[in-house]
């Protein structure tokens, strides 16, 4: 397979084989590419899997935590996984023009390889619900950006329409390889891990994880690469639960604003993964949201966007109501850094700055010394 450099031609390439090089040269066997592909990647994936004692011992389980942090991704956010495959991909169909609809991860993911590519990038944001950081990646990055008078359902389905064209290339999951893409973060923390977990928890929006995710535990499993298919466990927001109440949200609200859809792209085969893994799906208010948003920085250190925040918030609800059995292995996903959006941040975590004399007694003061 063909790759995109980094670095220019006349440049010394690295002699080191064990650099990674992403998800397509690592799981190149699962993915649909070919060696006619033009790889188009930012060295994606090989996130950290952190075990988080801290937050179990909170929240008074016996189990064991590790999160995926994906926020450590070129753009900060799981997105990039799907993303170098479905921009390959569409560079090898001879498209120029990638485009997008999105709550802000998947716009920042798109600018980003389009622009590695050298391809043009549309990106159709609902106007006044995307976090500030997201915005700004879109921008920097170069794509054409606009901003629709509606949802983000409302913003698909004119993606949606634009794509049926066949002038622009659709990459939001209703395209599979994006899918594809998304699904090597369950190849990792197998890899990581050693074995799949028994339970496994993520925040439901578009529904594209939670199917990815269950595709590809299925997959290693098949080829025995996991020992077991762990539960399903997805979270939608209280205001933005279309899977939960069985209804389309015509007007979805959340704090958490990447999970904030009301017309799931892959509904049909998140309900599927949910039935076949004898999962669960709940929602969360954004009270809880933020508390287990506030929660996780304190207790481990980790600072996720506030969708992340959804399946600890369901973490802490399942405990309270002794679904994880003592000894479990769970794993949650961190979809992306909480620098994605500072502004909520800011709000939840509930200090400000002392402001004192520039003297080292106030300071002493301050800290109680």
């Amino acid at each position: 397979m063909s790759s995109i450099p980094a670095i220019p031609h006349s440049a010394p390439r690295a002699s080191n084989s064990a650099l990674w090089r992403g998800v397509i040269d690592r799981y190149a066997r699962y993915l649909p590419v070919s060696d006619a592909t033009p790889i188009v990647t930012l060295h994606e994936g090989n996130t950290p899997l952190i075990r988080a004692d801290n937050f179990v011992e909170a929240c008074g389980g016996q189990f064991e935590l590790w999160l995926k942090y994906e926020g450590v991704n070129p753009t900060c956010s799981f997105k990039d996984r799907g993303m170098t495959v479905a921009v390959s991909k569409a560079r090898e169909r001879g498209a120029s023009i990638v485009i997008c609809a999105s709550t802000g991860n998947t716009s920042a993911s798109a600018a980003a390889y389009a622009a590695r590519a050298k391809m043009k990038c549309v990106v159709v944001l609902p106007h006044g619900k995307i976090a500030l950081g997201k915005l700004a990646q879109a921008l920097m990055y170069g794509a054409t950006t606009i901003a629709v008078e509606g949802n983000f359902d409302d913003a698909l389905r004119i993606v949606r329409e634009l794509g049926n064209t066949g002038q622009v290339e659709v990459v939001n999951s209703v395209n599979p390889v994006r899918i594809e893409g998304q699904k090597t973060a369950a190849f990792e923390i197998c890899d990581q891990l050693g074995r799949a977990p028994d339970f496994h928890f993520l925040p439901v929006g578009n529904a594209g994880n939670i199917t990815a995710y269950w595709k590809g535990y299925k997959e290693y499993y098949s080829v025995q690469k996991a020992d077991r298919l762990p539960r399903m466990f997805g979270f939608q927001a209280a205001g933005a639960a279309p899977i939960v109440d069985g209804r389309l949200i015509e007007k979805p609200e959340t704090v958490a604003s990447a999970i904030r859809i009301g017309n799931p792209a892959s509904w049909q085969a998140a309900t599927a993964a949910l039935k076949e893994s004898k999962g669960h799906i709940d929602k969360v208010t954004d009270e809880e949201i933020l508390a287990a948003h506030k929660l996780i920085a304190q207790t481990e250190g980790i600072f996720a966007e506030p969708a992340s925040a959804a399946p600890l918030a369901g973490i802490l609800r399942c405990t309270k109501a002794r679904m994880i059995p003592a000894g479990s292995v769970v794993t949650a996903i961190m979809t992306g850094h909480g620098l994605k959006d500072p502004e909520t941040a800011i709000k939840t975590a509930g200090f400000e700055p002392t402001i004192v004399a520039p003297k080292k007694e106030t300071v002493m003061k301050v800290i109680g010394l």
